[in-house]
């Protein structure tokens, strides 16, 4: 019986067990902190769409249509807990992303994170206007409302970025 080199397979690849191992913890802090930051930038951007939007999230729209039937104003609970768990997965999707780009700087990190983040939260608001309201839900957004709509994903990707970014511990940031 020979003895098998559970490192051979990774050699294969060029990597070794510890490089692979390394990546894997960083895809998994990745994915915390994208989760993380994908509830505090779901809720960043609900404060600011919700007093000048005055509805719900089409998650509400997409709960009634699809599960509940009926009226979306019967759902607002659904709905906002829908929408809380769609932007902690998009956040965690971005933040397993962001982790593995290999930045050559932490100036380069920051920047490029805060430059991502804002990209990927109009791309999430592009879909949602072109995918989710006119193939989902058949409906069209006023130009009022569709502006309020991408300002509020840009608060989302900007405040994911900057959340990705931030190194500071409690009590850290004045000292």
């Amino acid at each position: 019986m020979t003895a098998r080199d559970p490192d051979a397979s990774l050699r294969q690849f060029g990597a070794r067990r510890g490089q692979t191992i390394g990546l894997g913890r960083r895809a998994l802090r990745g994915l915390y902190r994208g989760v993380v930051g994908g509830l505090i930038a779901t809720a960043m951007m609900t404060l600011y769409r919700f007093p000048v939007f005055r509805a719900l999230p089409p998650t509400a729209d997409f709960w009634a249509k699809y599960v509940g039937g009926g009226d979306p104003e019967a759902y607002p609970g659904i709905g906002l807990i829908l929408h809380v768990v769609y932007g902690g997965a998009a956040g965690g999707l971005f933040g397993v992303g962001i982790s593995l780009v290999d930045f050559r700087s932490e100036r380069q990190r920051d920047l490029g994170a805060i430059g991502l983040s804002l990209a990927y939260g109009l791309a999430l608001s592009v879909f949602g206007t072109r995918v989710v309201f006119q193939h989902l839900l058949d409906e069209e957004l006023e130009p009022a409302e569709a502006l309020v709509f991408h300002v509020g994903h840009a608060i989302y990707g900007l405040t994911l970025g900057t959340w990705m970014t931030s190194r500071e511990r409690s009590g850290d940031v004045y000292e």
